[in-house]
């Protein structure tokens, strides 16, 4: 028998900053854990960022 738990759904996430649809998997480890930045997460509400936008927010804070 499995377990439900173990099985969890690949989540659709919508990118707070362009719109773009992308997946987070999870029950395991997701791209943007691989990406060398960490940003807080948004206090606004706003949902992930996908890849090409983590990586401009990434070079906006740091300057």
């Amino acid at each position: 028998m499995t377990n439900r738990l173990e099985i969890q759904p690949v989540r659709r996430v919508i990118c707070s900053g362009c719109g773009t649809e992308f997946a987070c998997a999870l029950s395991g480890p997701c791209w943007c854990a691989e990406e060398d930045v960490r940003l807080p997460m948004p206090l606004d509400g706003g949902d992930c960022l996908c890849r090409e936008c983590l990586r401009k927010a990434a070079a906006q804070a740091r300057l």
